[in-house]
């Protein structure tokens, strides 16, 4: 099992991504151990993750969500 996740950054940007562990990801991101965006643009809080059956399928789901606006992605619940 795949999660596709969305975090906002102190500087209220989104960062999407996917894991196998939200909170453990969540973690290394605030650690600073997680992509160069999130070093840049430190954490805040996890705002949204969904599960997805394969990596496959979360890395699409991944690749869509990224295309939206912001206002679009705040709208995930």
């Amino acid at each position: 099992m795949y999660f596709v996740y969305l975090l906002e950054c102190r500087d209220k940007s989104i960062y999407t991504g996917i894991t196998t562990d939200v909170a453990r990801r969540f973690a290394e991101h605030k650690a600073g151990k997680g992509g160069h965006y999130t070093r840049a643009h430190p954490v805040g809080r996890i705002l949204y993750s969904e599960p997805v059956a394969t990596r496959s399928a979360a890395l699409k789901r991944e690749a869509e969500i990224k295309k939206w606006k912001k206002e679009k992605k705040l709208k995930l619940k």
